[in-house]
């Protein structure tokens, strides 16, 4: 089993076909799931999955809904990025994480690879997404 860190192929043509939306409030709502070290997810990832998604107190199937940035651009690189993801109160262990597009059939965007097992005991289990900006946003288009 590995999780790779990558934008999902399919992702890639969707945004080809303007399957996805990113707009902040009146955009697609885009989700973030996170999933155990038994998982495979990497480039050929198309969709959301159950199969080895963490279970755990304070973690729902489907994981949570993410705050959206608008697409915007800063010379020849256009980006988008989301607000951190926190699991409150939560025992779970996580390896990585899918987001995904829940408006849109749960079609996947990016795989998250975290190279070592995550562990939350009771407590906050965040997901903190880089800086918005041209160099860092978790999604670039250079």
């Amino acid at each position: 089993m590995a999780i790779t860190q990558t934008l999902c192929t399919s992702f890639k043509v969707e945004l080809l076909t303007g399957t996805h939306d990113f707009t902040a409030t009146t955009g697609d709502s885009f989700k973030i799931a996170l999933y155990t070290s038994s998982a495979t997810l990497g480039a050929t990832t198309t969709a959301y999955s159950v199969m080895n998604e963490v279970s755990g107190a304070g973690y729902n199937a489907g994981g949570a809904a993410l705050t959206e940035i608008t697409p915007t651009s800063s010379g020849t690189t256009a980006y988008v990025d989301f607000g951190d993801a926190t699991w409150s109160s939560a025992t779970i262990t996580a390896r990585g994480a899918l987001i995904y597009n829940a408006t849109n059939s749960n079609k996947a965007v990016a795989v998250l690879n975290f190279d070592t097992d995550k562990t939350s005991t009771n407590g906050d289990f965040t997901v903190q997404f880089p800086t918005a900006d041209s160099s860092s946003a978790i999604i670039r288009i250079a």
